[in-house]
């Protein structure tokens, strides 16, 4: 009991004082820039950048930084951790730079909206049933081309994700009340008890991660979600998931170090027609932030990607409206109009892969969404 003690009292003198740490840069090239490592990716602007480099074979400066937390939530447990995070005391929205935030939880293209099949916990209880001689309560199946999960995926299936519109908006948030409020840190007992209702909930603990948010498009929405005091008033019975808010399609990428500058050249190169697309809400380039230090931040593994696209849609009847059509080919090469007829043929791709291994993409329900009036 006294050593259970000693590590709380540890623990919250770590949230008292944590803070994320991220000296500005010099303005150097991208090779000036590389460590003796080649698993860290650096941050390539200063706290108040804001404009995109255009240079060649220098890395994009960010539009956005993105804060992000990664949760392994136990099967049967995902209502309640959702109750948890309805219930919970923040003013985020209220916060200087906040842009946009939503609880994401993840979800196969073979499941409807709202399913409540989790692709994570579907595998992880069916191997438990199977071991305990029992017949599986559900089947589940991936499309082509989507990532079989396990139970050390780096992901988790479920993220909290907030966009703040520069860095020094993230970390006076990290260090101020407003932190500790939201995650129980008000006192030692408010600690504790955070402490303990989630390792009844999680498996293992929440895995901070941070991007700096390149290529930023965003619409202002006609309308936001209400808030009070800075945080939605929804009611969670803690037995039924939230209802979807949006729906989130990312793609990683494994990208060394000598090809990012390369690879976000070629993104930047791109034509987009997101924001002519029904139910478009934001796009964002993450490239991780690996300088990032503090309590419970851990070195990034090589089984995590270095960028990952992500964008946001109204609801899943938009994203399939914009993997069918036009746009979505277009912005992949997959058809090219030759020039005086209407024949479709296939566009060969601009350059080699920049990457180690084929792309992974991941989809997710977002729930709990909050939108500054211009958007994110």
């Amino acid at each position: 009991m006294k050593l259970f003690i000693l590590s709380i009292a540890c623990l919250w003198s770590s949230v008292e004082s944590f803070q994320v740490v991220a000296p500005p840069l010099a303005a150097t090239t991208f090779s000036q820039r590389l460590s003796s490592s080649n698993s860290a990716l650096y941050s390539a602007t200063s706290p108040a950048a804001d404009v995109a480099v255009e240079k060649k074979g220098e890395l994009l400066k960010r539009d956005r930084y993105i804060a992000s937390n990664r949760f392994t939530v136990r099967p049967g447990r995902e209502a309640k951790f959702e109750k948890r995070w309805a219930d919970r005391s923040s003013r985020l929205a209220s916060l200087d730079g906040f842009r946009y935030f939503q609880l994401m939880r993840r979800v196969s293209l073979d499941d409807e909206a709202n399913s409540g099949n989790d692709p994570l916990n579907v595998i992880a209880f069916s191997i438990y049933l199977h071991s305990h001689h029992k017949r599986p309560l559900y089947s589940h199946s991936y499309r082509s081309g989507n990532d079989p999960l396990s139970s050390t995926d780096s992901f988790g299936n479920y993220v909290s994700f907030t966009i703040w519109h520069q860095k020094k908006h993230f970390n006076a948030w990290r260090t101020g009340d407003a932190f500790r409020e939201a995650h129980g840190g008000t006192s030692l007992f408010a600690f504790v008890t955070t402490m303990v209702s989630s390792a009844m909930v999680l498996t293992g603990a929440p895995k901070p991660a941070f991007y700096d948010g390149l290529l930023q498009q965003s619409l202002v929405p006609d309308s936001v979600p209400q808030t009070v005091d800075g945080w939605r008033s929804v009611q969670a019975d803690g037995a039924n998931i939230l209802p979807a808010e949006s729906f989130v399609a990312m793609n990683q990428f494994f990208v060394p170090m000598e090809n990012a500058a390369a690879f976000e050249q070629r993104w930047a190169g791109r034509t987009s027609k997101l924001k002519e697309c029904d139910g478009f809400v934001s796009f964002t380039m993450l490239r991780r932030d690996v300088r990032a230090k503090g309590h419970g931040i851990k070195p990034m593994g090589e089984e995590e990607p270095t960028y990952t696209s992500c964008t946001v849609w109204k609801d899943r009847a938009s994203f399939d409206g914009w993997r069918n059509g036009m746009a979505f080919k277009e912005a992949h090469g997959q058809t090219k109009k030759e020039s005086g007829g209407g024949e479709e043929k296939k566009e060969k791709p601009s350059g080699p892969p920049l990457w180690s291994k084929p792309p992974v993409p991941v989809f997710y329900e977002g729930t709990l969404v909050i939108s500054s009036q211009e958007g994110a």
